[in-house]
């Protein structure tokens, strides 16, 4: 029988690896349910005695995993509807540790995340953007128009008049919510999901048809959510699909140490390096190094 004991343990290992910069061959948490505590997928998946050991071991020793590694970058914070809270409010810690400026925080809605609306959003991208209007699918020109909104490859990051109206025309159609909209464009974009259950069906491949064209107008794309969203959720359609070659994902923000993780992806972005981490179901182990 597995115990939490044996959990500790191995996540302890795990931990000392994580702050010596070593690359691990297994995965940060097994397949096994015994370190999980509940079915709804909008509590908690890990056991609180755990999750404590883990948080406290995070912050004792993400300062001097993560600091400066994106001193002098800029980053976009996007979350979908299902995305908690507390994850996300740990990750923009994470990121200022980082020396990262967080421009803005924006969710992609439900109506931007269901495929029925697909032809709506499409026409918005198209008409307040031209130059999505090139793009190849209807996702290609929705993602073009949102990166020329609120992200750029290069440059200052200046606000012109074609982002300004991007970004009307996206939060007028209720398909962004900024819930602190940006006061310049982003260098580089954290795409924070929620539990695999704490979505409308559709949203994990609406996301990875999304991302390519984020990627390409940024310079990189991390997604990042909890355990299940590994499993069947918004990380587990992005790792099925073509983004997969270019955008990075780590699937266990729902610890502390995860979403340490969660930050050097992005700083493997920013390095031109796209990488998949976290549990056993990551190609590239548990944490970059």
């Amino acid at each position: 029988m597995i115990t939490l004991r044996y959990h500790v343990i191995s996540l302890a290992a795990v931990l000392l690896a994580l702050a010596a910069g070593i690359a691990l061959g297994a995965g940060l948490l097994d397949e096994s349910d015994a370190v999980t505590t509940a079915s709804d997928s909008n509590r908690a998946e890990v056991s609180p005695a755990l999750a404590g050991f883990d948080a406290g071991y995070a912050t004792l020793t993400s300062p001097g995993l993560l600091r400066d590694k994106l001193k002098g970058r800029t980053v976009l914070l996007l979350t979908t509807p299902g995305a908690r809270d507390n994850e996300v409010d740990s990750l923009i810690e994470n990121l200022t540790t980082s020396g990262a400026q967080v421009t803005g925080q924006v969710e992609l809605t439900a109506k931007l995340l269901s495929p029925s609306n697909r032809q709506f959003a499409e026409g918005v991208a198209t008409q307040s953007d031209p130059q999505a209007a090139t793009a190849s699918s209807a996702y290609d020109k929705i993602g073009t128009a949102i990166a020329r909104g609120y992200l750029a490859a290069k440059g200052d990051g200046a606000l012109d008049e074609t982002s300004r109206t991007i970004r009307s025309a996206f939060v007028e159609g209720g398909l962004l919510d900024p819930d602190q909209d940006p006061d310049r464009s982003a260098q580089l974009a954290l795409v924070v999901s929620g539990p695999s259950g704490a979505s409308a069906g559709g949203e994990g491949t609406v996301v990875s048809s999304l991302v390519t064209s984020l990627d390409a107008g940024s310079q990189g794309v991390a997604v990042v959510g909890p355990v299940s969203s590994g499993e069947n959720g918004v990380v587990n359609a992005v790792r099925g699909s073509d983004a997969a070659a270019n955008v990075s994902t780590v699937d266990v923000t729902d610890t502390g140490t995860g979403r340490v993780s969660a930050i050097l992806a992005l700083v493997r972005e920013a390095a031109g390096q796209s990488g998949a981490w976290g549990t056993s179901r990551a190609a590239d182990g548990p944490v970059p190094n």
